[in-house]
């Protein structure tokens, strides 16, 4: 019973806070310089964590300048644990993540890039999307594994979307996300796997307490000198490695 109370109170000021990062985007965004809303997306979605009763634990730091960040994917969580320390990251998402209800608002807002990752007619135009921004100096972040895993191993990662940054050159910075919990070093309640909604996923995430999501930030890769599937392995293995998996698919 008292979960479920704590749970209610953390959705009233979860719709709050949407509500607020709405106004803001609305209000602030069009006028604001890349320094502000870098600030307003940084502060939201640390605070969006607090509401949640997400703790964030991050270790390393991110290099300078252009590059492309490739993260293991456990949950929907992920881009606002990675936006808590990198807000100028520029996502490439799923397309249907535009039609949450007020969340996919506010992502589009920050810049995101969808895709249709059934077509690979997209997934070519989504390529040459990062490799402009990132010629441009924009940081862009993607999830090779294409879905979410359930944290205990990694998935195989597609490589299409480094192209982008092997034709251009750009670093890669591999980060290693784990969700922990009392009692478990990957957490359940985190987990979005298979049938789960995003509304069941909200609810068992704010009815356990003590989630704690670490990002870890790996050191820098230059792809010089390697194709997009060597780069891809290469950068699974790091991050596997980062986060012990006990078990990986085949490449």
């Amino acid at each position: 019973m008292l979960r479920s109370l704590q749970g209610a109170w953390r959705l009233l000021r979860l719709v709050v806070h949407l509500l607020h990062g709405l106004w803001v985007a609305a209000r602030e965004f069009g006028a604001a310089t890349e320094a502000q809303r870098c600030a307003h997306i940084q502060w939201w979605s640390a605070k969006l964590l607090r509401v949640l009763g997400i703790a964030l634990q991050v270790e390393g730091r991110f290099a300078s300048g252009p590059q492309l960040l490739v993260a293991n994917h456990v949950s929907w969580l992920d881009i606002l644990a990675v936006h808590a320390v990198c807000p100028q990251a520029r996502f490439v998402s799923k397309a249907d993540v535009r039609g949450w209800p007020l969340l996919g608002w506010l992502v589009g807002k920050a810049g995101t890039l969808f895709i249709e990752r059934e077509n690979k007619r997209d997934a070519l135009r989504v390529v040459h999307q990062m490799a402009e921004a990132l010629r441009r100096g924009d940081t862009v972040a993607v999830f090779p594994e294409g879905t979410t895993g359930d944290g205990h191993d990694l998935l195989p990662f597609h490589a299409n979307l480094l192209q982008a940054a092997v034709a251009t050159g750009t670093p890669t910075q591999p980060l290693a996300l784990r969700y922990a919990e009392p009692g478990h070093a990957v957490s359940p309640a985190a987990m979005w796997v298979g049938d789960t909604t995003l509304a069941q996923s909200l609810w068992r995430i704010v009815t356990t307490p003590g989630i704690v999501v670490q990002v870890r930030v790996l050191a820098a890769q230059d792809p010089a000198g390697l194709e997009r599937r060597a780069l891809a392995t290469l950068l699974r293995q790091r991050i596997g490695n980062a986060l012990g998996a006990q078990s990986m698919h085949p490449n």
